[in-house]
């Protein structure tokens, strides 16, 4: 090997150990910063209030979750503790610049779904009511959609059960189908609905024939009705006879008022001529029998109308 082909030593780099140095602490610099800004980016130099959040039990929250309102993170949780009761401390820090958001009358909810973890939710309905003290301690309401599948599949598969035990053939949804064909079948026979109400066809049968039989009474008084009218009210009827028998009536009680007056006049000429006695008697007798004539004609009258008038009584009373 020639002297010529060995290389020659490297020349040092001058001031390695405080370029190192440098580097080193530029390092450092830059991984402080990091660990600074995501802790300011975290809020940890933020001045926040503390919120106690209540639950049965902390499954699916974890340190660092957001505590929500209307979709915006405004807390986050920061511990979880078990209380002495055995209940859940959520404890959460809140920006004082996001606790006006939190009032007395504020809900706090807890969710957990199928898909995804758990969320914390706030909610205020009226922001006109005094804002969250610091420390404040709130029940928070549970809303677990894993808890009601057991339920659910419970009564899923109870409702299976009863379609099934529903849709059997020996169950009392099929005799009922099986009844109401029979009924329509036999709705559909010669008897129709008679024949389903009454039992049988033979039944349906008798009520035929007595409606034959009822509408053939009725057509018959029907005839009958017709024949009173024409003997009541026709022409040669009782109610015109009654009527002719009244105007005579009136004719007779008219005569005998006319008598009557008669008499009247007869008294007055007896009263002036009492002196003349046996021609005041004659007359007296003579008008005594036109006036007993009168009243036998009367009652002739009244016997005929009382004979003629529709629906006379007798009034007689037969001894046995």
């Amino acid at each position: 090997m020639n002297e010529e082909e060995i290389p020659a030593p490297a020349s040092p780099i001058p001031h390695l150990e405080f370029k190192a140095a440098l580097l080193l602490a530029l390092f450092l610099v830059l991984v402080v910063g990091t660990a600074l800004y995501l802790m300011y980016a975290r809020g940890t130099f933020e001045t926040t209030q503390r919120l106690v959040l209540v639950a049965e039990d902390s499954e699916g929250v974890r340190v660092g979750m957001d505590l929500t309102f209307s979709g915006f993170a405004i807390g986050r949780v920061r511990r979880i503790e078990l209380a002495p009761d055995g209940n859940a401390r959520i404890l959460v820090d809140v920006p004082q610049q996001d606790a006006h958001w939190l009032r007395e009358s504020s809900v706090f909810t807890l969710v957990r779904s199928l898909v995804g973890g758990a969320s914390l939710k706030a909610y205020s309905g009226v922001l006109t009511d005094p804002p969250l003290a610091d420390g404040a301690e709130r029940k928070v309401l549970v809303g677990d959609t894993s808890a009601e599948l057991p339920r659910l599949v419970a009564a899923a598969r109870e409702l299976i059960q009863n379609l099934t035990q529903m849709s059997a053939s020996d169950s009392a949804l099929a005799g009922s189908l099986g009844n109401l064909q029979s009924l329509t079948e036999r709705l559909k026979g010669p008897r129709g609905a008679a024949g389903v109400l009454l039992g049988s066809d033979a039944d349906a049968q008798k009520l035929g024939v007595t409606l034959e039989r009822v509408n053939t009474l009725l057509a018959r008084l029907d005839g009958i009705a017709v024949k009173a009218d024409a003997q009541v009210l026709g022409p040669n009827g009782v109610v015109p006879e009654s009527r002719a028998t009244i105007v005579q009536l009136n004719a007779m009680l008219g005569d005998a008022r006319a008598t009557l007056k008669k008499v009247d006049s007869v008294l007055a000429e007896a009263q002036a001529v009492a002196a003349n006695a046996r021609v005041a008697t004659t007359d007296l007798n003579a008008l005594r029998s036109e006036v007993d004539t009168t009243v036998r004609k009367v009652e002739q009258l009244v016997d005929e109308v009382n004979r003629k008038w529709p629906f006379a009584r007798e009034t007689e009373l037969k001894l046995r």
